[in-house]
């Protein structure tokens, strides 16, 4: 079994974790201003990326550039990470590759600690990709704390490309927020994002 294979149902139970479902969880995160670069670069990659209709084209085309300014955002104090194995505890089946990571540690050759967001994109259905992430999220967890860089929340998000769902874990409380956010606000997904890095949401 591998992140892959588990399901909200599974993951909550596996962990025992406490969920608690709210709608605008992050409503009151303050807006970051794409650049004209990501703007541009949007417009031209979103039209292709949903004709094109798989998750890499979502993943390659949407996903990276967003978390890619996220980065910019912070100057490059933060480090993102795509599609690496994050194999943490083999006998609990958190195993697996990752679509996205971001750290706090700046540097970008290797994966340090502490891991703050997980995002996985989909190709379509947004609430199929929970059970993985928040596997992904107790994942990132338990690997801060064995580096003795634990931190209070870690942060994941579901993405089709085109529109965001927001998760975040303190201890073994699961918080889901049941607003979707659409890319067309480009400037509140970047907001909720910056937050998470920053602690505050």
């Amino acid at each position: 079994m591998a992140y892959s294979n588990f399901t909200l149902e599974t993951v909550r139970e596996t962990f025992q974790l406490e969920m608690v479902q709210s709608t605008g969880l992050f409503s009151e995160t303050e807006r970051v201003e794409p650049s004209a670069e990501l703007t541009k670069a949007l417009a031209k990659k979103v039209p292709l990326a949903v004709a094109i209709g798989t998750e890499k084209a979502k993943s390659e085309m949407i996903v990276a550039d967003v978390l890619i300014e996220l980065r910019e955002h912070f100057e490059h104090c933060i480090s993102l990470f795509s599609g690496i194995d994050f194999n943490v505890d083999t006998e609990n089946d958190l195993t697996g590759v990752c679509d996205f990571l971001v750290s706090l540690s700046p540097n970008q050759y290797y994966l340090e600690s502490p891991v703050i967001i997980i995002v996985e994109a989909k190709k379509d259905d947004l609430i199929t990709g929970l059970g993985q992430c928040v596997a992904e999220m107790i994942a990132a967890q338990r690997f801060n704390a064995e580096k003795e860089n634990d931190i209070s929340r870690v942060y994941g998000a579901t993405t089709t490309g085109t529109n965001w769902l927001f998760l975040k874990l303190e201890g073994k409380q699961l918080h889901i927020d049941m607003e979707t956010y659409m890319l067309e606000r480009c400037d509140k997904i970047l907001g909720i994002l910056a937050s998470m890095v920053a602690q505050k949401a």
